[in-house]
């Protein structure tokens, strides 16, 4: 009983070893994704003149989708400065001659490695297309926001045509102070609207701008000046504007049911059939990187002997397997897209260097009745070390 607490202390230890750079490294490499990502959204301050609490809302909508991308690189970068540490600093080697088997050893990097395989499989599944459609919904909003799409301060626009307009500013709630309409009607006549303040909203479902204050002027089509003095005036948008347009989710932002099940009575689901299956085996299968990922950096620094000069070529080799993994797995993803049967190997490309890796782990291990014979520190090959 001493024995089997001693050994969950160390695996304790470990494990607490590889979570702490984890974590920093998942919040150093999702700072750096949403920063940029942060820099794509900026556009909806400058252009579409929304608060910032807007542009918060859709850079925090997008953290998941950062998340899930970030994290197998954060569980390699991690794992390879825990695991180097430890080896170099020779803990490891006292955990071998401890009498634990390299399985107790790296169980916790496994442990660790499959925890975040499930955190990305959650989002992946839930949490991803959630956020994705509320912010769909989001940019919609934004994008069909009326006042956002005629108005520019201090700018004669011309939204459409036959209107030409002019706001001084926009304040808080979207009310335009100081405005001016030039509208030009089919039949050659005009008029000019002034008003001190105005709204643009919806009634009965068409776009109208609400004058308060001002006066129209215009001639007739014979050439007749007509004036009116108004408190409120309501102007119909209908004819210069289209506000029918439908809410649309891409592939990313539908769920696993509605990727692999989509309505085909729709000609977009219809025409995008082999995406919606190439996203769904995405979905499925990106969370085992993590897990490959995990498995190369215990290969740079297990799958070898002690080293006085340090692991960098195998670290090296380890990386650059690594990074040529995941692009594959983007290149193969995006093949899948029109060719279905290539989908089984968006789960071969992180499986079988997943395999290859753990090989040389434990290739040497004699076997014995009963399952493995564990190494003990009394052998060269992991007992090794600097005089």
């Amino acid at each position: 009983m001493r024995r089997l607490g001693f050994m969950r202390l160390i695996e304790g230890y470990l494990f607490r070893q590889l979570l702490a750079p984890t974590l920093a490294a998942s919040l150093a490499l999702g700072g750096v994704a949403l920063l940029s990502q942060s820099l794509s959204s900026l556009d909806l301050l400058v252009d579409q003149r929304q608060s910032i609490l807007v542009f918060l809302h859709i850079v925090a909508l997008s953290l998941p989708e950062l998340l899930a991308l970030v994290l197998p690189i954060a569980v390699f970068v991690a794992a390879l400065l825990a695991l180097n540490r430890l080896h170099v600093e020779q803990e490891l080697v006292v955990c071998f001659a401890a009498g634990m088997s390299r399985w107790k050893v790296i169980a916790p990097a496994v442990k660790l490695a499959t925890m975040a395989a499930l955190l990305t499989l959650v989002v992946n599944l839930w949490v991803e297309p959630w956020c994705a459609q509320r912010m769909r919904e989001e940019l919609f909003r934004i994008r069909t926001d009326l006042a956002a799409s005629l108005v520019k301060p201090g700018e004669f626009t011309q939204p459409a045509p036959g209107l030409t307009l002019y706001v001084q500013q926009v304040e808080q709630g979207g009310v335009l102070k100081n405005l001016f309409i030039y509208q030009e009607m089919p039949d050659g006549s005009s008029t000019t609207y002034t008003a001190l303040q105005g709204l643009i909203t919806k009634r009965n479902g068409k776009p109208v701008m609400v004058m308060r204050n001002g006066s129209n002027e215009g001639f007739n089509s014979v050439g007749v000046l007509n004036y009116l003095a108004f408190d409120e005036y309501t102007l119909d948008l209908s004819a210069y504007l289209t506000t029918e347009e439908p809410l649309h989710f891409k592939t990313a932002d539908r769920y696993l049911h509605e990727l692999v099940h989509p309505d085909l009575s729709k000609w977009w689901e219809q025409r995008n059939r082999k995406q919606m299956l190439a996203e769904a085996h995405y979905r499925m299968s990106s969370p085992l990187y993590s897990i490959t990922f995990m498995a190369l950096a215990l290969w740079a620094v297990l799958g070898g002997p002690f080293s006085r000069l340090g692991y960098g070529r195998r670290v090296a080799r380890a990386a650059m397997a690594a990074a040529m993994i995941r692009i594959m797995g983007f290149g193969v993803q995006a093949a899948c897209g029109s060719n279905p049967q290539l989908n089984i190997l968006q789960y071969a490309l992180p499986i079988v260097p997943t395999l290859i890796a753990l090989k040389p782990l434990f290739a040497n291990w004699p076997r014995r009745r009963g399952g493995f014979r564990p190494y003990s520190h009394a052998e060269p090959q992991l007992a090794e070390a600097p005089t």
